[in-house]
């Protein structure tokens, strides 16, 4: 059974918390990744990552000759020997001195796309996640592994899978706790909308709002295209739309920004979606965002929606105050002579808004109250003429 985002979360801490190994098994692209960083984060955990399928054999250890003269042995019958020492990778070096330097935090050491590592690979890890040795290298005890993997034809569920991968070990697979994992679109929404380290949300807003609107199109499987979307694709979608320079550049350039991530098709449709997303105002953005940039935006709507959004404005208002009267008033002037009359025959219909404004505007400071309710009573009383 596929768990959705928020229950492999769960699952797999669940399975650190009881000192095994997890083996998280997905398409590409559905957030394995960001999940790990994700619960690392959570338990406050110092996170290290070793892509798998970009190892070769003898990365993590190689055997290196004597350093000294202390590591060779003499001997009465079998002559001189070398005591032949390892050295170990970079990453390992940083886990050991980050181990010895906190010995009271968590480390995490996720293994990722390991059954995309040549069985050379695989085997040289199997000490690793087996007995926790490399060598004669021991891990320390706050150090606990976390394998991530492709789907693999031999695997239940997955027996159409075309992934180019070496089957793990049947040792491995022994040792090993798999949780497959799948796209749940509303506990991706729900991680998309969560705050980063740097304190923004993990996805544009722009992204969040297309997939809630377009739910199908978070992760596509087919063959026959050449891209198609997942949440990672998404997540570089987001960070493109998100850069300062992307705005300045043309459609075909866009385009080509956003194929490149979704392929074709998904491109043009979230594009469209784009143009009218920017192009677009809410009732809440007419009350707060910058006003010169509301009526900008303002006047670029059509008629029917210019005359819905204030319509809208008209029963949100609490309290008519001049800083709302203000923006109103000018909003109102970006309507056309029909638009200001449908706007107007409103409010005759809704006299209470006019008798609210005409009685806070015995302030002579409130001249945005009186101007609007002038406005109004100018264009009611033409209606009537």
């Amino acid at each position: 059974m596929a768990l959705g985002y928020q229950d492999t979360l769960s699952a797999v801490n669940i399975i650190l918390n009881s000192n095994n190994v997890p083996s998280i098994v997905g398409e590409a692209g559905v957030g394995k990744s960001a999940l790990v960083e994700n619960l690392a984060n959570i338990n406050k955990a110092k996170l290290f990552t070793t892509v798998v399928s970009l190892s070769e054999k003898g990365d993590l250890s190689i055997p290196v000759p004597p350093l000294t003269d202390k590591s060779f042995i003499n001997t009465k019958d079998y002559g001189t020997l070398a005591d032949v020492q390892y050295g170990y990778s970079h990453t390992l070096i940083e886990i050991i001195k980050y181990a010895e330097n906190n010995p009271q935090t968590s480390i995490y050491w996720f293994l990722d796309e390991f059954n995309r590592g040549s069985n050379g690979v695989q085997s040289e890890l199997m000490n690793l996640v087996l007995q926790r040795k490399i060598n004669s290298l021991k891990l320390p005890k706050q150090v606990k592994i976390i394998i991530a993997e492709n789907p693999d034809s031999t695997m239940d569920g997955f027996e159409n899978s075309e992934y180019s991968v070496f089957s793990s070990d049947s040792a491995i697979k022994d040792r090993t706790t798999r949780i497959v994992m799948n796209v749940n679109v509303s506990d991706w929404l729900l991680w998309a909308k969560s705050k980063n380290k740097q304190g923004y949300q993990n996805i544009s807003s722009v992204v969040i709002t297309y997939i809630e609107n377009n739910q199908n199109m978070l992760i596509i499987n087919n063959n026959d295209n050449d891209i198609n979307p997942t949440p990672r694709a998404w997540q570089r979608v987001s960070d493109i739309i998100e850069n300062s320079e992307y705005k300045n550049v043309g459609y075909d350039i866009k385009f080509d920004l956003i194929a490149g991530n979704v392929g074709s098709e998904v491109a043009s449709n979230f594009l469209n979606f784009t143009k009218n997303y920017f192009n677009s105002l809410s009732v809440s953005q007419l009350f707060s965002d910058n006003l010169s940039k509301v009526i900008n935006r303002f006047k670029q709507l059509d008629e029917f929606t210019k005359n819905k959004l204030l319509k809208q404005m008209i029963n949100k208002v609490v309290e008519w105050k001049p800083v709302i009267a203000k923006r109103f008033n000018l909003l109102l002037d970006e309507l056309s002579p029909d638009g200001q009359y449908g706007i107007s025959i409103y409010i005759a219909n809704n006299t209470e808004v006019l008798q609210e404004i005409y009685s806070k505007i015995d302030d002579s400071s409130n001249n945005d109250l009186k101007l609007l309710y002038t406005h109004f009573q100018n264009i009611i009383l033409s209606i009537y003429r």
